[in-house]
C-alpha cells in the first residue's frame, strides 16, 4: 500500500480500537500511533516518513554544501596535488548521487551522530542511531516487516512509556498500528516475510501497489476505516 493509506487506515483502526476498549487516547499515543503507520517503511528512502523526515530542500542544501566544501578542499590546498584534486572530485561526486542514496547518507551521517555524541544528552538517542543504522542498510520489506521488528518497537515503547506521564498506552498504540502496516503490506503481491530466516511469506495476493485494482482497493479500505472512525468517534458519542 502507498504511504498516506498506511498512516489513515493504521492510524484511524488503531484510534478506534482504543477508543472502543476504554484506552486513554492522550497527545503521546496519537503521535506514537501516527508515526508507528508509517515506522515499517523507514527502510524505504522515498517512503513518505523518510520523504516528510528529510525534505527535497534540505537535499537540495546537502547538494550545495557538497560542492561548495569540495571548491573550498581543492583551493585550500589541505591535500597536496594532485590529492587535493582527487578528494574536491571524490566529494563533489557525492552531490550528485540520487536521492535515494542521498536520503541513505544523511540518515547514516544522523546514526553516526547520534550513536557517538548523543548518549551524553540522552541514552534513547544511541537507540534510536541504531535504527536508523538498520533502516538505512537493511532490504525494503526486510527486518523493519518481520515480527521481529513488531516486538522491538513494541518493547522499545514499552520501556520509555514507563517514564512518561500518561505514557502506559504507548505500546499498545505503536504496537497495534504497526501490526496493521505489516497486515496491508501481506495483502498485497509481494507480501512479507514475518520470521525470517525461514522463508515463509504471508502473501494473500489481493492487490498490487501501483495498479488500478490496488488503488481501487486501497481507496475502499480507506473509505472502509474513515467509516469505524466515525462510528467510533461521532455515532457513538
Amino acid at each position: 500500500m502507498m504511504g498516506k493509506s498506511h498512516l489513515v487506515i493504521s492510524t484511524g483502526l488503531t484510534l478506534s480500537a482504543m477508543q472502543l476498549a476504554g484506552l486513554h487516547i492522550g497527545v503521546p499515543a496519537v503521535a506514537v500511533t501516527v508515526l508507528s503507520s508509517l515506522l515499517p517503511d523507514i527502510d524505504e528512502p522515498n517512503s513518505l516518513l523518510v520523504r516528510k523526515a528529510l525534505p527535497t530542500f534540505l537535499l537540495r542544501i546537502l547538494q550545495l554544501a557538497l560542492i561548495a566544501g569540495a571548491i573550498y578542499w581543492y583551493l585550500a590546498g589541505i591535500s597536496p596535488y594532485p590529492w587535493n584534486l582527487v578528494m574536491a572530485l571524490l566529494v563533489a561526486s557525492v552531490a550528485f548521487l540520487p536521492g535515494r542514496r542521498l536520503r541513505q547518507l544523511v540518515m547514516l551521517l544522523l546514526a553516526a551522530t547520534l550513536m557517538a555524541y548523543g548518549n551524553a544528552f540522552d541514552p534513547w538517542n544511541a537507540i534510536v542511531g541504531c535504527i536508523l543504522v538498520i533502516a538505512a542498510v537493511v532490504p525494503h520489506r526486510g527486518l523493519t516487516h518481520t515480527l521481529y521488528g513488531l516486538a522491538g518497537w513494541t518493547a522499545l515503547l514499552y520501556f520509555a512509556g514507563r517514564l512518561i506521564e500518561g505514557g502506559d498506552t504507548l505500546w499498545i498504540a505503536g504496537g497495534l498500528s504497526y501490526g496493521l502496516h505489516l497486515l496491508a503490506d501481506s495483502l498485497t503481491q509481494r507480501g512479507i516475510t514475518p520470521l525470517p530466516p525461514l522463508e515463509w511469506k504471508l502473501r494473500l495476493k489481493l492487490m498490487s501497489t501501483g495498479t488500478k485494482k490496488g488503488g481501487a482497493l486501497e481507496a475502499i479500505f480507506v473509505m472502509l476505516t474513515l467509516a469505524v472512525v466515525t462510528y467510533t468517534f461521532v455515532l457513538t458519542r
